[in-house]
């Protein structure tokens, strides 16, 4: 399955508790039970003002009905082509 970036822009991101990170994770992989095993939530990058999402799925639509069933905003998907690492240099 594709994998994909998501961009959440969400004002002070950065600056939420534990706790409250902790209670969108729950809510986000409520929704993804909900959906089913063509959606999975791999991890998640906060930063001060966005929150980058790395999810596997079927396909865009997915991505965004996941957003649109828990209530979070996905400014940007992106389909990742490639993944390169340190050790691509090697090759």
């Amino acid at each position: 399955m594709p994998k994909y970036i998501i961009e959440r822009e969400i004002p002070g991101a950065g600056s939420m508790s534990a706790e409250t990170l902790k209670g969108i994770s729950q809510h986000s992989c409520g929704v993804l039970r909900e959906m089913g095993p063509s959606i999975q939530w791999v991890e998640s990058f906060v930063t001060p003002d966005k929150i980058y999402c790395v999810y596997i799925a079927e396909n865009e639509a997915a991505v965004r009905e996941h957003a649109t069933r828990g209530g979070f905003p996905a400014n940007s998907v992106t389909e990742v082509k490639t993944v390169i690492d340190p050790t691509t240099s090697e090759g």
